[in-house]
């Protein structure tokens, strides 16, 4: 298993060579994310997020992926794959969104009451809400890449989670680092942000996978022989 910090020198190399492809699927997914954010009020915003840019994004990620294998990119590519992966992506936000009110109702109702535990409350559910998201980093690649069901990605994404946590935590303040950064400048976040995330997103769920399947392989090994040793054992008991 590759090092987070060699994943993001690959990706960011993959990301130099296929820059076009890099900012068309950036520009096409700011193209619903910023007319949504800057004229519409909150609830109709956070709406349309869920409806067309999280599929949009699963979008890039799909079209990253196929430039990962070898295939050509484009912007009909990331078109293609926001269709197909839409219904997954769609329940994908709309849980996401669930978690992101579950946060604000916390600190506006535990916010308006003065007291230690009030506030401790409000803490723990942003720690809860944040280790949601943090476990989920790997969720929308596992449904481009596996082909899963929005609930089988999100659980597997758990269980990765779970094994690789400092990986997976790593990985996910990256990608927060990665939209501070470009979002300082808004014409950055706009041209470079969604598709780097997706070589990015693909790579280390591409890395992590590799190594849960190897130790997978290993572990099979390890009870086969383990059970021709007990095998052999019982034969020369008999014996």
């Amino acid at each position: 298993m590759r090092k987070l910090s060699e994943i993001m020198v690959r990706s960011g190399l993959q990301t130099y060579r296929e820059i076009i492809h890099v900012a068309l699927f950036s520009i096409v997914s700011s193209l619903v994310l910023f007319p949504v954010l800057l004229f519409l009020p909150v609830p109709l915003a956070l709406l349309l997020l869920v409806l067309l840019y999280v599929p949009l994004a699963a979008g890039a990620l799909y079209a990253c992926h196929r430039i990962l294998q070898g295939e050509k990119g484009s912007v009909r590519t990331m078109l293609k794959g926001t269709l197909a992966h839409y219904g997954s992506s769609l329940v994908f936000g709309l849980v996401c969104a669930l978690f992101v009110l579950i946060l604000v109702s916390s600190w506006w109702y535990y916010g308006s009451r003065s007291g230690m535990m009030s506030l401790a409350l409000a803490v723990f559910q942003t720690y809860f809400v944040a280790l949601f998201f943090i476990s989920q980093t790997y969720t929308l690649s596992l449904v481009v890449q596996e082909r899963l069901g929005i609930f089988s990605a999100m659980g597997r994404s758990v269980k990765l989670f779970v094994a690789r946590p400092m990986y997976t935590i790593g990985a996910c303040f990256q990608m927060l680092c990665f939209a501070v950064l470009l979002g300082v400048t808004v014409v950055g976040f706009a041209c470079l942000y969604m598709g780097m995330i997706g070589f990015f997103a693909n790579m280390v769920t591409a890395n992590v996978l590799r190594k849960d399947e190897e130790e997978s392989r290993s572990g099979s090994r390890a009870d086969e022989s383990t059970a021709v040793s007990g095998d052999l054992h019982l034969a020369g008991r008999e014996s």
